[in-house]
Formats: C-alpha cells, structure tokens, sequence
C-alpha cells in the first residue's frame, strides 16, 4: 500500500478515489478538450475504465496519477475522433460559396481555449497538467507516462505555439511592434 491509501481492488478505495480526484480529472480534460460536456463524458469513460482496471493497479505510482493517464488517453481519442468529424464537416461544407467569417472565431474572448484545442493533445495535456494543476515534470510524467525530459519538450514546444498562435492578440492591443 502507497501512502495515499488505497488497496487495489477494494471497493471502498476506489469509491474514495473518485470522491477526491473527479475535480481535478475534470478540470483537467476541460483544459485539454475545452468543451465540458466532452470532458465530462471523457472523465466518465475514464472512471468506468479504471474501475474495470483497479484490481489490477499496481501501487507503485499514486493513483491520480493512473488516473489522469487513462483520462488522458480516452481525451485523445476522443479528441482524434473529434478531428475526423471535423475534416468530415470541412469537407462537406467545402462546395458553399461565400459564407462570412466563422462566428466562432470573431473576437478574442475564449482565445486561449481555442488554441489549447489547436495543440496536439499531448502537447495540450502537458500545459494543462502543469498550468491548471501546477504539476512538476516529474508528476506530468509520471501521469502520462513518460521521461521528464520528454515533459520539458511537449512543453517548450506547446508554450512556443502557443506564443506564436496568440502573438496577434498582443499586437492587436498595442500600437507599438513588438519586440521579440
């Protein structure tokens, strides 16, 4: 047993372990999805599967962090199948001439959001993970499941798109250039 606790298999474990980590797993798949129905459905599929799973867990990473591991995973996939619906859409709407500029993205209200569900999702889980929840690199890896220094990169890149996505909101609120 680690020192959060919990017994594999035991039912009033995993019980505990919902109450005490829902939160933060939904939080978490709202940075990564920005929808919060999806991230709900997504933080369900998740429990569901961890439930099936917990006898099976093995204590030696804390549990939460198995969690958002498998959170994360059912996010990309659900992010992925999202993609494919999307290109589906693009496709179909290619042959409409002339429809003015999507609604959804006028203005810079929800900016952020949007760019966060432009990143790769790995990509987006790491800022999430570490922005939202104020993880280290190590607890990232240990979540999703790879080396620190593979946290550090996701990282550096996503902030860098990042960056490079929302540089014309700065330079929409300044009249000055700016500089690099």
């Amino acid at each position: 047993m680690k020192e959060d606790g919990y017994r594999p298999g035991s039912e009033e474990d995993f019980d505990r372990l919902y109450r005490a980590s829902h939160g933060r797993l939904l939080g978490t798949l709202i940075g990564v999805l920005g929808d919060r129905a999806a991230a709900e459905d997504c933080v369900q599929e998740a429990f569901v599967r961890a439930y099936r799973n917990w006898s099976r867990w093995k204590p030696n990473a804390p549990a939460e962090a198995w969690l958002h591991r498998i959170a994360l995973n059912v996010a990309i996939s659900y992010r992925r199948r999202q993609r494919l619906r999307e290109v589906g859409e693009l496709v179909r709407r290619l042959g409409r001439p002339g429809d003015g500029p999507d609604p959804f993205d006028a203005g810079d209200a929800g900016e952020l959001a949007r760019a966060l569900r432009r990143l790769p999702p790995k990509q987006a889980a790491a800022i999430v993970l570490r922005h939202y929840h104020g993880y280290t690199n190590r607890e990232i890896g240990t979540a999703l499941g790879i080396p620190e220094r593979t946290v550090a990169s996701r990282l550096a890149a996503a902030k860098e798109r990042l960056r490079r996505e929302l540089a014309h909101l700065a330079d929409g609120y300044s009249a000055e250039p700016r500089r690099s």
